[in-house]
């Protein structure tokens, strides 16, 4: 169940790209996969179209019909920032960041890396006490 909070955050973000509920087509279509009965009765997968843009989503999350048109508006800001902002959108900042983590190092970032660690280690055992041999 999706709060009041939340979708008034979504009603400002949508007002922010310019999206307007008239500009939107809405259908309701039966959902696939599990779910059993309720799958084969319930009309609750979301479809949204933005018409000025022709932008699409498609949206079965859950398996009630309210939430799902949360997730749908949700999915279709996300798509529309992505294309009106580019790079700059927030999933794509996010895979930016993942991106530049599984990269490897270079040989010099490596050597940098293991020469730190080498002076780290020698300060380490400076800091041990002496051991003293007892007769």
């Amino acid at each position: 169940m999706v709060g009041e909070e939340k979708r008034r955050a979504l009603q400002k973000r949508m007002q922010a790209l310019g999206i307007e509920e008239k500009d939107l087509e809405e259908r309701f279509v039966r959902s696939r996969g599990h779910g059993g009965q309720n799958v084969n009765k319930v009309s609750s997968c979301v479809q949204l179209k933005h018409i000025p843009s022709g932008l699409e989503v498609k949206c079965q999350k859950s398996r009630s019909q309210a939430d799902n048109r949360y997730f749908a508006r949700v999915l279709l800001c996300n798509k529309l920032e992505t294309k009106l902002k580019g790079e700059k959108s927030q999933a794509e900042q996010e895979r930016y960041r993942i991106r530049k983590q599984k990269q490897r190092r270079s040989r010099r970032a490596k050597a940098k890396m293991v020469a730190d660690k080498r002076v780290q280690s020698q300060k380490k055992q400076l800091r041990q006490k002496p051991e003293l041999d007892e007769e």
